[in-house]
């Protein structure tokens, strides 16, 4: 979650221009206050460097100095340019356009294609990945799905650092990269792409940059006509440009100094795309007159996360390092960073599902809780263990908000409903707002009760209930508010991008979690070979991930916890090791110069005590050696033959529905399929034979085990006999 959606959801706008500088701290002040020549503001994680420049340009707007149309704002996903609409729409700067990089170029590329070349836009290429793998194809080279992703990356890399084809193996000889194929092989593909994307008439993302810069560069006449149309630019996250970005920037600026850029050296963690910090690094060699502002002060994290976070900077070796920022919290002390040292991944996944679920029983709503690892293939263990222990959990990284199905299909619904207004028959019993949304959205699938299970019928419910609550949020702010206010409302969010959220404990990668902020993060997989991952090899690349291992500290507000596994499977050999990053800050690695020992607190032991496999876990049918979660579930092989009493699994099944309607909560909260699929295999008679099955825990045992043991006995839950099957018994 967003500062801005933490935040009051429907703020009243500011009066006048002075009144949106009310609540400014002095740093952030002055950033707004700095309309006039270049400026560059050097902002902490948490210090409210958003905030800073949106108030910035809405002073700008609402004084009189800058008129909405001559701003563009950049940034570097859609989310970010989302949330920024949405900031300056609440401080009555609406008109102002805040883009992604790739937006607006292809904006201005639809619009002087025609006068410039002639014709239409060549159509964009969504995916470059099944054409690389053309290209490969044709120059007889094989690819796997791995390394197909990766030279796909390669290519992306040397677009947006201008290497053409002929030149990359050259380039990549030079540079401290490692290409992931021979470099000649990655060059030859690289050309035959390009050829394949002229054959077809076609151009990718990367591309839409090339070719703007390239417009810009020969018509003077259009470059000047962008110039007389934005005349004030604003650049977040610039540590992440890249040299193409750049390149960009500086031809719609051309010879004026009207820019002002929000950058944090330290969280400079996506190299692997070209992105580099040395643009914010060299800024004020470039334009020596700048005006510079540091903001460390952090209202996100307490004292004790950000001791954790100032303490992994001190360590930190480079030219980034030699700029970082010391934050200074700004809020009441809390709990030390926890950390907690497990037997085995399948044990960290549990420990921390356990440790969430009390969380969440303390009162921590389940959508301020994030677990952050370093790949995305780490996700499965956590979300089978979270599925058993009962908790919701949603992954990063789908598809945008007002773009899903069933959010444009409630969106038309809901419109309709506004123009009927008295005369729909469906809102005749609906006396406000919020009961008439319900009203329209329960005619799309929306329900009081979750749907049971997972997967695409969860995550329809979800978008639904997301936008009931934005409902029931907009009918307390705004008083009186119709049911075409509130589509008004959500054509504004729709264009700006700006979505309620999903109630959800969060997945994701530590990439994916840059600009996200949560009350809890857990912070797992923190071993050498991880953390730093085992492909970063030089001093540069070893300095990023430990700036990655920064961003994924510096997420949590108030409850964060840092986990590893001594081994990767239960009974494995303990040969893993903590990550270097900690040394001097977990306690008991030795005290760090400057910071005295490291933080307070303890290591646990956690898992190890109650795991009962001391050797590996082996498939009962063929005996390999079980790695994956579902597999170790099962006791087999995934393609193992099932010996699975497929009527027994049946009435687990019906018994699991009615236990979570009985619950108001998704079956797989009772029990996932898996773990159903292995009591049907395996089918207990004991407490003890039930408890052995992985997926049932001392709290679902208590809970639930009388019951599943007479089902598996042939009985009705109860103690009942089971009818027909009580003579086999």
């Amino acid at each position: 979650m967003t500062a801005a959606t933490h935040s009051t959801l429907f703020p009243q706008v500011p009066e006048s221009a002075d009144a949106v500088l009310d609540g400014l701290d002095p740093e952030q002040r002055e950033v707004a206050l700095a309309l006039h020549g270049p400026v560059c503001v050097l902002a902490g994680a948490g210090t409210g460097k958003t905030r800073a420049i949106t108030h910035r340009i809405a002073y700008g707007v609402r004084a009189g100095i800058l008129q909405p149309g001559s701003v563009l704002a950049v940034t570097f996903t859609n989310r970010a340019a989302g949330e920024m609409r949405g900031r300056l729409r609440e401080l009555g700067a609406g008109g102002v356009q805040a883009r992604t990089f790739h937006s607006a170029a292809l904006r201005q590329l639809q619009y002087f294609w025609p006068k410039v070349v002639g014709g239409d836009l060549p159509r964009l290429l969504e995916r470059k990945v099944q054409l690389v793998a053309e290209a490969a194809a044709r120059c007889r080279v094989r690819l796997d799905r791995n390394e197909l992703r990766d030279v796909t990356g390669e290519i992306e890399w040397a677009k947006v650092t201008q290497t053409v084809p002929a030149d990359y193996p050259a380039v990549v000889a030079k540079s401290v990269r490692d290409a992931p194929r021979d470099p000649a092989e990655i060059g030859q593909i690289y050309a035959m792409y390009e050829q394949l994307k002229r054959d077809r008439s076609v151009i990718d993302f990367e591309d839409v940059l090339l070719l703007t810069v390239a417009i810009l560069q020969d018509r003077h006449d259009i470059a000047d006509q962008i110039r007389s149309q934005y005349q004030h630019f604003v650049v977040d996250e610039y540590q992440d440009v890249s040299p193409l970005q750049q390149r960009l920037l500086d031809l719609w600026l051309g010879d004026r100094d009207s820019l002002c850029v929000v950058g944090d050296a330290s969280q400079t963690i996506y190299s692997f795309t070209g992105a580099t910090p040395d643009h914010l690094l060299n800024f004020r060699t470039r334009h020596p007159n700048a005006t510079v502002v540091k903001l460390v002060r952090d209202y996100r994290s307490t004292p004790q996360v950000v001791h954790l976070a100032n303490g992994l900077l001190s360590q930190a070796r480079g030219r980034a390092a030699e700029h970082r920022l010391e934050l200074i919290s700004q809020r009441d002390p809390g709990p030390e960073p926890g950390y907690t040292e497990y037997a085995d991944e399948p044990a960290e996944a549990e420990g921390t599902a356990r440790r969430i679920r009390d969380l969440i029983a303390a009162g921590v709503p389940a959508g301020e809780i994030a677990v952050l690892y370093r790949i995305n293939a780490q996700s499965e263990v956590y979300e089978q263990a979270l599925a058993d222990a009962g908790v919701p959990y949603q992954l990063r990284g789908a598809e945008r908000f007002f773009e899903r199905q069933e959010v444009r299909e409630a969106g038309i619904a809901l419109r309709g409903a506004a123009r009927a207004g008295g005369n729909d028959s469906l809102l005749d019993d609906a006396d406000d707002l919020p009961s008439q949304v319900r009203a329209v959205l329960s005619t799309k699938g929306w329900t009081t009760e979750p749907p049971a299970g997972s997967g695409a019928v969860r995550d329809r419910w979800e978008s639904l209930a997301a936008l009931v609550r934005l409902a029931e949020d907009f009918a307390r702010a705004r008083s009186g508010a119709t049911l075409s206010d509130l589509v008004a409302e959500l054509d504004e969010r729709a264009a700006a991008q700006h979505a309620p959220t999903v109630q959800g404990v969060t997945l994701a990668s530590l990439h994916a979690a840059k600009g996200l902020e949560w009350d809890a993060v857990f912070l797992v997989g923190l071993t050498e070979g991880m953390m730093p991952i085992t492909y970063a090899k030089t001093d540069e690349q070893i300095e990023e991930e430990r700036r990655l291992l920064y961003v994924g500290v510096t997420r949590a507000r108030l409850h964060l916890t840092l986990s590893w596994a001594l081994s990767r499977s239960p009974g494995g050999r303990a040969s893993r090791r903590p990550t270097r990053f900690l040394k001097g800050l977990r306690p008991g690695s030795g005290a760090l110069g400057g910071l005295g020992a490291g933080g307070g607190g303890s290591i646990e032991r956690g898992g190890a005590a109650r795991r009962k496999h001391r050797g590996p876990v082996l498939c009962r049918v063929c005996g390999a050696t079980l790695t994956e979660a579902g597999e170790m579930k099962l006791m087999r092989c995934e393609d193992c033959p099932s010996d699975m009493d497929e009527a027994l699994y049946e009435r687990l099944r019906d018994w699991r529905a009615d236990q979570a309607k009985e619950l108001g909560q998704p079956a797989y909260c009772v029990f996932t399929d898996k773990t159903l699929m292995a009591i049907a295999e395996r089918m207990p008679s004991t407490d003890g034979e039930l408890a052995g099955i992985s997926g049932v825990g001392v709290r679902k045992l208590d809970r639930f085990g009388a019951d599943v043991l007479a089902i598996c006995a042939g009985e009705e839950p109860g103690g009942e006999p089971g009818g027909d099957d009580e003579e086999d018994s």
